[in-house]
């Protein structure tokens, strides 16, 4: 079965046509289209995680919050920057999230998004939250170095000694509490085929965006599928016990009344095809296109994108200022005529496959 979510950047401003004129709207709104979501039939809620911004932050509140108020969806970032994350606290967080996010003791719904980020507008942040690379580290030497710690305390390793004054001996501890299962649960934001090979070889899901950091001329969809087939041959090749999964994203708007119509439109022609330009000064990056128009014939065209067929879970990026009511009208149009059309057009790559080609 093919797993469709929605994807949040949790974007507020007081302008003409927004519906999340404030971070109290918008926060409040995550949480109601989490619950729209679930009512629907989609099988997960995702918010992006951005710092400096008018857009969501600190996702673990906002998480738990949507976790109060579902059963059955998964709740996941996609992804956190892990150049400003403490890991120690995060895994703290994360854990007792997740925690509460066992509806009925099915286990946790934490999927856990997380990579290097993306340019943020704050020079260097991260180190205005206190964090910084070893001398001769780059950024992403510490978002790296960041997750291997916290990966390693969610997982019950020792972080710190105890006191020989306090508890008469000095024994390594870990974290408390942890969550069973959430290790398995992290999935690394790769931008390229080389860090999606990383990734594998981590031991890490797979999450891949609507960008790509690199650009070979095929199209998107192509290029994306090539990643997931090296992502997985890496699996294989180094053995893990287990069966990964991959996600990819992408901007999907079914038109299915006025409203769609009126605000998307006129863009169906545009947004039809990528677009290669440079994500900052020196990356350049090819950006997927947007799949905007009547449900069945999108519906046909996500089928013939590689890269949706080969990943077991699709999450739309939702724009989430037009307010929860419009959000939730797309997202039951995708479930009811998109996912269909994708479960019958061949089921997803079996996780831990190798894909010839």
């Amino acid at each position: 079965m093919k797993r469709i979510g929605f994807l949040s950047f949790g974007h507020w401003a007081d302008v003409p046509g927004s519906r999340v004129p404030t971070a109290s709207e918008a926060y409040r709104q995550a949480v109601e289209l989490a619950v729209a979501a679930e009512e629907v039939g989609a099988d997960g809620a995702f918010f992006r995680v951005h710092h400096f911004a008018r857009q969501s932050a600190a996702p673990f509140p906002l998480i738990a919050a949507a976790a109060a108020r579902t059963r059955r969806i998964e709740l996941g970032t996609a992804v956190i920057d892990m150049r400003y994350e403490n890991p120690l606290a995060m895994a703290e967080e994360a854990a007792i999230t997740d925690l509460l996010s066992d509806a009925d003791g099915a286990g946790g719904r934490l999927q856990l998004g997380i990579s290097r980020g993306s340019p943020e507008p704050a020079l260097r942040g991260w180190e205005a939250f206190g964090r910084r690379a070893e001398d001769g580290a780059t950024d992403a030497d510490l978002a790296r170095a960041t997750t291997e710690l916290f990966r390693a305390a969610i997982a019950g390793a020792g972080v710190a000694l105890s006191d020989p004054a306090v508890t008469g001996q000095s024994r390594p501890l870990p974290i408390t509490p942890l969550s069973p299962g959430l290790p398995e649960r992290i999935w690394w934001g790769a931008g390229s085929r080389a860090t999606a090979v990383w990734t594998a070889e981590q031991g890490m899901n797979l999450m891949s965006s609507t960008l790509l950091t690199e650009d070979t001329g095929v199209p998107f969809g192509d290029l994306q599928a090539e990643q997931i087939r090296l992502y997985r041959e890496a699996w294989a090749a180094v053995g893990h016990d287990r069966t990964p999964r991959v996600s990819v994203s992408r901007s999907i708007v079914p038109i299915i009344d006025d409203e769609s119509r009126r605000y998307f439109g006129v863009r169906a022609q545009a947004d039809a095809h990528d677009q290669v330009g440079y994500l900052d000064a020196s990356t350049l990056a090819r950006f997927g296109r947007a799949y905007i128009g009547e449900p069945d014939v999108i519906a046909e065209e996500l089928a013939a994108d590689a890269a949706v067929r080969d990943a077991d879970t699709l999450l739309v990026t939702v724009p989430n200022q037009l307010g929860v009511d419009f959000n939730a009208r797309l997202l039951e149009a995708i479930v009811r005529h998109v996912k269909p059309v994708l479960e019958s057009a061949g089921a997803a790559v079996p996780a831990g496959a190798v894909v010839a080609g």
